[in-house]
């Protein structure tokens, strides 16, 4: 075969041949679900429940927790939330970015170990930890990214217009503001990567330097390392949202919160 010809398949194939098939999702119990979030060591998942208004502070919502086959769903693992959407994990605690508090849980004991107002938050979204545990949250009502180092908040961008869906990967934090997926380096330099097709919720590398892309309203994308942007998922016809997904890189499934349709669904990526 020819050099040329071989490497135009090979792209062809690289860019053109993913899909997503369903393995599970669970029954429409779920109360509001707006963010999962894989503990690929404990097999579990973590998923945000905002049980009511999306951005009423009304103390209904909470994080429930399932085993990663979709079994033995517990709604009350924690209670007492308001309307809790991205989730992020370090060591033994996961951060929860609640309206404009991130709230610290310790995954031993179920319990809120602290309360960590942002200054002028109102519309925390996205949050996403790094390997040495500084925390990104992102307020999409004031178009704000805030940096937590030691949990002391110091604003990291502003004039994001749209921000939601965050992603830290090395010193490199990945953002969806709106339809522009950009990322972020340490001097707060942003370089665009790709245009969505739809304003941008979850976001996971696939370690190739390709990520998914998931959009609110009932989408699931590909975005290539090039730029190039590809539908895996559409489910807005059967109202079926796509919020803040979640990714194990290992076994290469994807869980999605479904929102409004109250369940949580996985699928194979291939």
């Amino acid at each position: 075969m020819k050099p040329l010809l071989f490497a135009l398949l090979l792209f062809f194939s690289s860019t053109h041949s993913q899909q997503l098939e369903k393995r599970w999702e669970t029954d429409s119990v779920v109360a509001v679900p707006e963010s999962v979030l894989p503990d690929t060591q404990n097999g579990l998942l973590y998923v945000s429940l905002i049980d009511g208004n999306p951005w009423d502070a009304d103390a209904k919502g909470g994080i429930a927790r399932l085993k990663d086959d979709g079994t033995n769903y517990d709604s009350a693992w924690v209670k007492g939330l308001n309307a809790p959407k991205g989730l992020g994990l370090y060591k033994n605690h996961l951060y929860v970015a609640d309206i404009s508090e991130v709230v610290v849980i310790n995954t031993k004991t179920a319990q809120a170990e602290k309360r960590i107002p942002i200054p002028g938050a109102s519309g925390l979204n996205d949050i996403t930890v790094t390997d040495e545990g500084i925390i990104y949250v992102s307020d999409s009502k004031t178009a704000r990214i805030w940096r937590l180092e030691k949990e002391q908040p110091v604003l990291f961008l502003e004039n994001m217009q749209g921000v939601n869906g965050l992603k830290a990967v090395g010193r490199e934090l990945y953002i969806a503001s709106g339809k522009s997926f950009v990322k972020a380096d340490e001097n707060k330099t942003i370089t665009k990567l790709a245009e969505l097709p739809q304003p941008g919720d979850g976001i996971e590398p696939l370690g190739n330097g390709d990520f998914l892309a998931s959009a609110w309203s009932g989408y699931i994308f590909y975005v290539s390392a090039n730029g190039t942007v590809k539908t895996l998922l559409e489910t807005s016809a059967s109202k079926k949202n796509t919020a803040d997904i979640g990714y194990d890189p290992v076994k290469k499934i994807v869980y999605v919160p479904t929102f409004f349709a109250k369940t949580v669904a996985a699928y194979q990526l291939k």
